[in-house]
């Protein structure tokens, strides 16, 4: 992990879980997989706080731990996972779109507590969303789980790894091992459980404290009946499946700008449908599919004949994108869609962008002109680019100095003189695809620091609107009368009104650039990942 990644993970984790959890999450990143003991040492950290922290991070799958040759357990970071927690308001979002509000809260309840049970997940999500409805209104909980297998069948969420049935047993000298043995099941990743709940979400209401005791007795008991229909099955996000959405998306954006909004777009949403579940997620193509099959899979209601869309799909095939391709002559033709191919494409469009708005046109097509033609002089950079010899050589030279483009010497004689030398300009898109990778993690950090920086600046300010905000709550549901409520709210003067619209207006703003570069990052990260699976 880079010293970028390193401060982008530390101010994830500062953010969500506290400062503590952050030093032994920075020092394992830092140094790779350690001890219990050399953790503490090392972090000047309690052993009681260390082992609160090392849960915490355990507990959302950034730690993960494994037994040593010498018999003593080692917890090492998951890097990557550290920087995805940047995307959990996509994955909150796109469960939203989705499965509506039920989805979004489910997905939204994982995130928070990293693993949970069924029936747990269940009753906070009926709970909140009961909080929401009118009063009489209540969620059934038979609907809130209808929505998580549902989750579950399309893959959003997953069995975690549970303890295997040898891995907790006491070994010959009557002692259990240090750490327990985690096992998959790769058949009953996506299978939910069948429980029996019963009943509809609950409202937190304020008379409740007076029935005391009983009441959490009565809470206990049934909470203990149903633990035991899915006890030990815990359940998570499965961040690759988003992954997975977030690129099909990409995809079919850019068939709708290329092509056409409509035909096009939808026989790609089609394809991409079909397959989402069959189809791994570092997949170079999807699985082949025959024009009979999507023609029956397109939506209801969707009026175009099969003799329309095998043209369409011919179409899509010979354009130069080459998002679509043809595999096979067999049920009206075999057609795949070119993953690797997509994704490179995307990440490309993405550089000569970048380039566009940094450098200018002009730079953009020289960079675009590169990439088609792999290697060129600077006499055929300005023949090809019709641009002046002094211009070209200056725009040639500003991208270089930035590393978007690199320079080959090939020598004619063994003496490399500059006279007898070639000097060849080309665009390696994947250093360049590194360089601004790095680029945007450090722009996401400094948005965070910003951020934090704008609400520190802010805070007494920001802690004296909430006192007010909750004594006008506290008086409108005991019935205080307007006059009362609008000498409460007369506390904040108009230029404190107006400083708090300037400091939410701001950080609206961050928070929206986060999400703008983290549409980016992924891009930019799925062309890596697309290359590195393609390596044997």
């Amino acid at each position: 992990m880079t010293a970028v990644e390193m401060r982008l993970s530390s101010l994830l984790l500062q953010e969500h879980y506290g400062e503590i959890v952050e030093r032994v999450g920075v020092f394992l990143t830092r140094t790779g997989a350690q001890p219990l003991r050399v953790i503490v040492s090392e972090t000047g950290t309690s052993t009681d706080q260390v082992k609160k922290a090392l849960c915490v991070l355990i507990q959302h799958n950034l730690v993960t731990y494994r037994m040593h040759k010498r018999g003593f357990v080692e917890y090492s970071a998951q890097c990557d996972r550290c920087l995805r927690i940047l995307r959990f308001p996509r994955y909150i979002y796109t469960a939203k779109t989705l499965y509506r509000d039920t989805g979004e809260l489910i997905v939204e309840e994982l995130l928070l507590n990293g693993k949970m049970t069924v029936t747990t997940v269940v009753k906070k999500v009926a709970d909140r969303l009961t909080e929401t409805m009118e009063d009489g209104k209540s969620m059934e909980y038979s609907d809130v789980l209808a929505t998580f297998s549902q989750l579950a069948d399309t893959h959003f969420v997953q069995r975690c790894p549970s303890i295997s049935d040898t891995g907790d047993t006491p070994s010959t000298e009557g002692r259990r091992p240090p750490a327990p043995t985690l096992a998959t099941n790769e058949k009953e990743m996506y299978i939910v459980p069948k429980v029996t709940l019963i009943g509809r979400g609950k409202r937190r209401r304020s008379s409740d404290d007076d029935e005391g005791a009983s009441q959490s007795k009565r809470l206990k008991r049934d909470t203990d009946a149903e633990r035991g229909q899915d006890d030990g099955i815990y359940w998570q996000i499965n961040m690759d499946r988003f992954h997975q959405h977030f690129r099909d998306q990409a995809i079919i954006s850019a068939v709708s700008n290329k092509m056409d909004q409509v035909t096009s777009s939808e026989i790609v949403r089609t394809m991409l449908r079909m397959s989402e579940i069959t189809t791994s997620s570092r997949a170079a193509f999807t699985q082949p599919l025959s024009s009979n099959e999507i023609f029956r899979a397109l939506p209801a209601g969707y009026n175009i004949s099969k003799q329309v869309l095998d043209q369409y799909l011919t179409l899509l095939a010979d354009d130069p994108l080459e998002f679509v391709g043809r595999s096979g002559d067999s049920g009206g033709g075999m057609f795949v869609i070119n993953l690797h191919k997509a994704v490179a494409t995307l990440a490309t469009s993405n550089l000569e962008s970048i380039v566009q708005e940094r450098f200018g046109s002009r730079c953009a097509r020289i960079f675009r002109l590169l990439l088609r033609k792999r290697h060129l002089e600077q006499k055929q950079v300005e023949d090809f680019a019709m641009i002046p010899a002094k211009e070209a050589k200056d725009m040639l030279y500003k991208m270089l100095s930035v590393n978007l483009v690199t320079l080959q010497e090939i020598p004619k004689t063994p003496d490399h003189a500059p006279s007898r030398t070639f000097y060849l300009y080309a665009v390696n898109p994947l250093s360049a695809t590194r360089m601004l990778l790095q680029r945007c993690y450090k722009t996401v950090a400094n948005l965070i620091e910003r951020r934090q920086f704008e609400t520190k600046e802010n805070k007494r300010l920001l802690e004296k609107s909430q006192r007010i905000e909750a004594i006008i709550t506290s008086m409108q549901a005991t019935g205080a009368e307007e006059s009362q409520l609008q000498e409460i709210e007369e506390m904040i003067t108009a230029p404190e009104r107006q400083q708090l619209e300037n400091l939410k207006r701001n950080v609206n703003k961050l928070d929206a650039s986060e999400i703008q570069v983290d549409e980016t990052i992924f891009i930019l990260e799925s062309y890596i990942n697309s290359t590195k699976s393609k390596i044997p």
